[in-house]
């Protein structure tokens, strides 16, 4: 790799950081329901796929089934969810939204959204999907690149 492109590539890793703080810091400052990203990402994973298992979510979020559990232990509490018995396998349970989960999941919708117009809204319309477009982009390499 030639030294101009490091250059780029360490720069790049500079902004990429100080974005993932800021987001996490606008997250945090603005966050009145307590819940983490992961947890609203769940809840909208489940309102628009429907019951899941807990292995599905935890392939979808790139985390252990272990790493659910956790997680959905406290949606479960708190009553965003429920686990349920799977329809066709009575050994295996799936989770669920509940009325309250899409009540809060609209709420948080409403917040990321405020944080999103806050981080990106000075971007146009094109510069945000090739912004999405790149960042996909990357994703795809990493994810194709994982050993199996």
């Amino acid at each position: 790799m030639d030294q101009e492109k490091q250059k780029a590539i360490t720069s790049l890793f500079e902004v990429v950081s100080s974005i993932e703080r800021k987001w996490a810091n606008e997250w945090n400052n603005h966050n009145a329901l307590g819940f983490s990203k992961s947890h609203i990402l769940i809840l909208d994973y489940l309102s628009q796929e429907g019951p899941k298992r807990p292995s599905a979510i935890a392939e979808r979020l790139k985390v252990t089934t272990g790493g659910v559990t956790v997680l959905t232990t406290k949606l479960i509490n708190a009553g965003f969810i429920e686990k349920t018995q799977h329809a066709t396998d009575r050994r295996a349970s799936q989770l669920v939204i509940t009325s309250e989960g899409e009540s809060i999941l609209k709420e948080s919708r409403q917040q990321v959204s405020e944080i999103i117009n806050n981080m990106f809204g000075m971007l146009t319309a094109e510069e945000l999907q090739t912004l999405r477009t790149i960042f996909s982009k990357c994703l795809l390499d990493v994810e194709s690149k994982r050993p199996e």
